[in-house]
């Protein structure tokens, strides 16, 4: 799991996403062992992310079982990991990771 965290997070670094946080849940109760958050400098830097990660990560065995796109938030389902790629302003409204911290301690 820590190979596979650390190859995602290599690739948006890579690409220039932005404060990129990892989150270890496995053994909480929660529905994936891992979530990795990043912030896109906009839709098309968004879209070049979610291609990179998926040229990438396929050849490592990766299963991409789903993606759901918008201009403002992607969200990629790896079975166990998910990938949140956010722009700015979702990242600042939705405040994911103060919810996944808090989830984190319980």
């Amino acid at each position: 799991m820590t190979n596979r965290i650390e190859n995602i997070v290599k690739i948006l670094d890579d690409k220039k996403a932005v404060d990129i946080e990892t989150f270890d849940l496995k053994d909480k109760d929660y529905f994936v062992d891992a979530v990795v958050i990043a912030t896109t400098m906009g839709q098309k830097h968004g879209l070049a992310l979610l291609d990179d990660l998926k040229k990438k990560l396929k050849p490592l065995g990766e299963t991409f079982l789903f993606i759901d796109e918008s201009d403002d938030w992607t969200v990629i389902d790896l079975g166990d990991i998910l990938i949140h790629l956010m722009s700015e302003e979702y990242r600042a409204k939705y405040q994911l990771e103060e919810f996944l911290n808090n989830f984190n301690r319980q």
